[in-house]
């Protein structure tokens, strides 16, 4: 099965099979999520929304909702011409010092080169996990997919569905894994260039400001958690069980990459991967646990 179709039967058994319990789809803003701060930059254009990075302030918002397990996904226009050191970030978060996230980043860069993405994995508060690569198509000319799939076996980072990142379920070998804490769902446009590029030697050049990144598209295919209601029971709620209640993320093709996926993943780290945590010696002399064990980081 295609990675396409294999998404697709996982809606289909959503709608299916999905019992007693507050799912989220739609392709709305408003319906959705909420500014989280600096109003006076987000532009809305029909079905567009802009989000606006000058000298003053960035921009970002927030799902209304947190959720556990499913698949969140926007499509984006990244910043054009010399966005070095902005960033544009597209995550789910838990709240709390010992949150889990995980992280799109897409790093600004100097007029020609290549724009790049860092993703990164925390558990339990602890990250330090980046890897990053160079896209394989200019983001800034046409819209493409960005989507977290998230159940208790992975967590999958896509780009136009197709795999970049795959953090596996690896707790029977002592390594925690996030699967206990509802997440929001965040996207924010700032100001990074202590850092984002070129390890902040080329700093934002705010002639060229507002610096603006575009969305459309926006999906949570999604178990909603209501605030009111334990992580732990959350976690029982939006799990599947021997008692009628099935959801698509927990279906058995959804517990590891098909044979497609991961010869896509494999296609993507031999030709695009350019930073990989797992490989940085001068950081990690121990190399980190998870990656000892894990295929596909």
């Amino acid at each position: 099965m295609s990675s396409k179709m294999s998404w697709a039967f996982g809606l289909v058994v959503c709608l299916m099979f999905v019992l007693g319990v507050s799912l989220s789809t739609s392709s709305k803003f408003d319906e959705l999520f909420q500014p989280s701060w600096a109003f006076d930059h987000f532009v809305y254009e029909g079905d567009l929304l802009k989000l606006k990075l000058d000298n003053y302030s960035g921009a970002g918002f927030g799902s209304k909702n947190k959720y556990m397990f499913g698949k969140v996904s926007i499509q984006l226009k990244l910043v054009e011409g010399d966005s070095a050191g902005t960033v544009t970030a597209f995550y789910m978060s838990s709240d709390g010092p010992n949150h889990n996230e995980f992280d799109f980043e897409f790093l600004g860069n100097s007029t020609g080169e290549p724009y790049s993405v860092q993703t990164n994995v925390y558990v339990n508060g602890i990250g330090n996990r980046e890897q990053r690569l160079d896209l394989w198509f200019d983001p800034t000319k046409e819209f493409h997919s960005y989507s977290i799939f998230w159940n208790q076996r992975q967590v999958v980072f896509l780009v136009d569905e197709t795999p970049i990142r795959v953090h596996t379920n690896m707790e029977h070998k002592g390594i925690p894994f996030p699967k206990d804490q509802p997440m929001g769902v965040y996207s924010s446009i700032w100001n990074a260039d202590d850092w984002a590029t070129q390890g902040g030697r080329v700093k934002t050049d705010w002639s060229h400001a507002p610096f603006i990144a575009t969305y459309k598209a926006f999906e949570i295919n999604a178990c909603e958690c209501p605030m009111s209601v334990a992580a732990m029971d959350n976690t029982k709620r939006c799990s599947s069980s021997s008692d009628d209640k099935k959801f698509w993320w927990d279906e058995p093709n959804l517990s590891v990459l098909n044979l497609h996926q991961s010869h896509q993943l494999m296609w993507v780290r031999a030709k695009h991967m350019v930073y990989d945590y797992c490989n940085d010696v001068s950081r990690f002399p121990i190399t980190p646990l998870e990656c000892v064990h894990h295929r596909h980081n």
